[in-house]
Order: structure tokens, then sequence, then C-alpha cells
């Protein structure tokens, strides 16, 4: 490959390696609670605000502005207050995933609506959904580092109550947790990974780094430790092949990518019963 070539894709697979680091741990997290499709509601919450954003005369059009990030963090933090107050046990008489699934349907239209009052609505829905994570520069890859670390770091010393919660709820309430106060927190973070990353990567994206290794690395594990380095090396490799695909072929980056998790998941379930074996 071209050394031009190589050195404008580092930064965008910079930052493909740091949404694959925080997404996968949290997806797995997202895959036990049975939320599954959290992440792709946040991500339009977040997507919704930055669309409201954008309309208002302080963002100057540019979606990329500091008053476009927090009006979309704000929506978010909303959502995560939403959610958080919806258990989500068995026993729960409204299931969380049906709040999730009413508040991405609402945030989906609610973008549509006001992105039929901008002049550049077609371009706009594209970024939304698959982003434009070519774009990305070496500052905004600092930056989403930097905030992606704090999480990292919040989660690793509270991460015990937090896999509690996800994976054993009833012996968390057992124990005295207060798990509307922790789903908060849990949700809150998830909230800052989400509005950050949608900014980078778009909806679709976002939600495939989160769900896809986590539900890949199940297929071959059960243990935390194994699936996150599973769903590290497969978050890595899909990297770098779909952006490999996306300049070979000529073909929008965001969405290659996407494809190419579908693809390498169907393979890596084809080839379970083959690795069983051996």
């Amino acid at each position: 490959m071209d050394p031009a070539i190589i050195q404008f894709l580092a930064a965008p697979f910079a930052a493909s390696l740091i949404l694959t680091g925080i997404h996968t741990y949290l997806g797995v997290h997202v895959v036990e609670r049975g939320v599954i499709f959290v992440d792709l509601s946040l991500a339009q919450i977040a997507a919704l605000g930055a669309t409201v954003a954008m309309l208002v005369p302080f963002s100057g059009g540019d979606p990329h502005s500091p008053g476009v990030y927090w009006f979309s963090l704000g929506f978010t933090f909303i959502g995560a207050a939403v959610f958080s107050m919806v258990h989500h046990g068995q026993k729960a008489r409204i299931p969380q995933e049906a709040v999730i699934g009413i508040s991405y349907a609402v945030a989906s239209a609610a973008s549509i609506l006001a992105m039929s009052q901008s002049t550049a609505q077609g371009e706009h829905l594209k970024d939304m959904l698959v982003g434009n994570i070519l774009a990305v520069s070496w500052a905004e890859v600092g930056k989403t580092a930097a905030l992606y670390g704090a999480v990292g770091l919040f989660h690793y010393i509270y991460r015990k109550r937090f896999l509690l919660i996800s994976m054993d709820p009833d012996r968390a309430r057992a124990e005295g947790v207060h798990l509307r106060l922790w789903d908060f927190l849990f949700y809150l973070s998830f909230g800052f990974v989400v509005t950050s990353s949608v900014a980078i990567a778009g909806v679709l994206l976002v939600f495939c780094y989160l769900i896809v290794p986590s539900v890949a690395a199940m297929i071959y594990a059960d243990r935390i430790g194994v699936r996150l380095a599973i769903g590290w090396v497969m978050g890595t490799v899909v990297s770098i092949l779909g952006m490999y695909f996306s300049v070979l072929f000529d073909l929008p980056t965001g969405a290659t990518i996407v494809c190419t998790f579908g693809l390498v998941l169907v393979l890596m379930a084809a080839a379970k019963p083959i690795v069983a074996r051996g």
C-alpha cells in the first residue's frame, strides 16, 4: 500500500482501535444485561441532540463544534436517566428493552423531523448513520483516548460492582446494592462514550463495535477475560480489513467496516464446529 495512504489512514485506524477497546468491554455488560439495542438507542438520542444543535445559531453549522457536542451529551444523559429508572430484572413489569426500543423509534422520528428543517438532509443523515471516520484528526483521537481512558479507569475501579449488577442483579439486590444508582452511573459513563463515538463513527458503526465483538467472543468463551481478548482481536482485525477494502474498492469506510463485521462474525460462527472438533 502507498505510504501516503498509510499515513492518511493512521489517525482513523488509531480511532478504530480506541473504539474497539472501550466498546468491546461495554458490550460484555450490554449483552449480559440483555439490552442489546441500548447502544443503538443512546447513539440515536445523541445524534438527535447533535441534529437539534445544528439548527440553533450557536453551532455555526459545524457538527464538530463544542456546542453541538455538549448539546448531544445532554440528550444522552436524559436517555441514561430514563433507562436507569426502568428495572432490568426478569420480574420487571415493563421490559427495559421495550423502553429502549421506544426511545430509539422516537429519537429516529424526531431526528427526521429536525433534519427536515436543514438544507443538507441527505448528507447529514448519512453522516449520522455511518459517520465519516476518515475525517478524524489526531487532536480528536487524543481527546477521545483521554475521555475513554477516564471512563475505563472508572469502570476498572468499580469493576466488581458493575459486573455484579450486569451478570447477577438478584444477588446484587440481595447484597443491598442500590441498583438504580449504579445503573444510572453505568448508563451515564456509557453516554459519554456513545456521544463521542457517534460524532466520529456514526450510529451503525458504533453499534457494531459494541455488539459484534462481544457476540463473537461468546461463541468461543464464557470467561470475561477470554471474551474481552477475543473481542479486542476481532475488532482490530475487522478495522484493518474494513479500511483496506474501503481503499481497495473505493467504498465508504464506515459502511465497509460494518459489512466486514457481519462477514467476520458469520465466518467465526461457521468455524466454531471445526474448532470444537479440533
